[in-house]
């Protein structure tokens, strides 16, 4: 009997990686389940959508929160007590603490929209344009204590056309995220995922 994994995704903005997981379940394609989603914006529109789905989420304010340290914490906490044991970030747009990751080592993955180590941090697509990069694509990877610097699970290539606007480009690497990330976390629910030093080992079967 196939294993479910838990899942808890942070989410900032649209949600489209969100829906993308959810259909990816739905459709049996993922052997998983979503117990929280937790967003830093009351008005993320991740948060519909996992209404939704009646999928449990709550908008937790920062604000609340004397520091960053203690705001992690309380993330970590509602994940924990939620029975979640993989954390997703689709969108976050906050930097965890090394506080949040110690609650969850090597158990959190981010989706960025650029072949890491290049283009790091916001406006990936527009720094890979300003770049002159011929190749662009989307990485999935460990969270680590650095901005999007984390052990690197799997990548996707998305050509840059010589017409491609940051727009442009990002919408044909978002198709290739809502492909990755799904498979990247069923990669994990089927226990294929090992990591050593910076280097992570996928096992094809």
């Amino acid at each position: 009997m196939t294993r479910i994994l838990p899942l808890g995704v942070l989410v900032s903005g649209r949600g489209s990686n969100l829906e993308a997981i959810i259909k990816a379940i739905e459709e049996g394609r993922l052997p998983a389940r979503i117990n929280l989603v937790l967003s830093n914006k009351k008005d993320a529109r991740a948060l519909d959508i996992a209404f939704q789905y009646s999928i449990p989420a709550e908008f937790v304010d920062p604000k609340a929160y004397p520091d960053r340290e203690s705001y992690d914490l309380a993330l970590a906490t509602r994940l924990k007590e939620a029975g979640v044991e993989l954390v997703v970030l689709a969108g976050f747009m906050r930097i965890l603490s090394p506080a949040f990751l110690e609650q969850f080592p090597l158990k959190v993955i981010n989706i960025h929209p650029a072949l890491l180590p290049a283009f790091p941090g916001v406006e990936a697509q527009r720094q890979a344009i300003e770049y002159g990069v011929k190749i662009a694509g989307c990485t999935v990877h460990f969270v680590d204590a650095g901005v999007d610097t984390g052990p690197i699970i799997a990548q996707a290539a998305v050509p840059v056309e010589d017409n491609d606007t940051p727009e442009t480009l990002a919408k044909r690497i978002l198709e290739q995220e809502h492909r990755l990330l799904p498979e990247v976390i069923r990669w994990i629910a089927e226990g294929r995922v090992t990591v050593k030093g910076r280097r992570v080992y996928v096992r094809r079967d």
